[in-house]
């Protein structure tokens, strides 16, 4: 899979408010899907589940068997690689465009 392919994934993962909620849940801990369930109430299991896949295919979430129980991991690297191609380099033009601003302003 190419650089764009994987990338297209992740904006399509990140692109639903439910899989931006499931990712800021799986932050700080993982998390059972039972668990992600509970705590996201207006959803039934298959929708999360349907929800966590997208994550998975998209390299966000790792899913592990512990008997029974699906455990749920966050995999931040994907975000970084988009951070690192995209927000900052962006980030870093806007900072330079303000610095500029300032400049010609009190000049």
């Amino acid at each position: 899979m190419s650089n764009d392919d994987a990338d297209d994934l992740i904006f399509k993962a990140l692109s639903h408010r439910v899989r931006r909620r499931i990712l800021d849940l799986l932050k700080t801990e993982p998390r059972t899907t039972g668990m992600l369930c509970d705590l996201i109430p207006d959803l039934d299991r298959c929708t999360v589940m349907q929800h966590l896949g997208v994550l998975e295919d998209a390299g966000l979430v790792v899913a592990e068997k512990r008997g029974r129980e699906r455990w749920n991991h966050l995999d931040a690297l994907p975000v970084h690689a988009i951070h690192e191609r995209w927000i900052g380099p962006y980030a870093a033009y806007a900072a330079a465009m303000l610095s500029r601003l300032k400049r010609g302003v009190d000049a």
